[in-house]
């Protein structure tokens, strides 16, 4: 298991859908190309694995990445 926190705008988790999508960008204030989060799950998926988000706005965010075992 990996997990990943910050604290910073955090997401409206009605959204998540499109979190995960190629070239979406959450929030069209912070540059960025919106590749990132979908390379992270395709990669993840691929080794079998899944990935979590839980967030609160305003508070930040939480990804866990969850791996098989070998």
């Amino acid at each position: 298991m990996l997990e990943v926190q910050d604290n910073g705008l955090g997401l409206d988790l009605t959204r998540e859908p499109e979190l995960f999508g190629m070239f979406r960008r959450y929030h069209t204030h912070v540059e960025g190309s919106g590749i990132g989060l979908y390379m992270v799950k395709r990669m993840v998926e691929n080794t079998g694995g899944r990935i979590e988000v839980h967030s609160t706005l305003g508070e930040g965010s939480t990804f866990t990445v969850y791996f098989p075992r070998p």
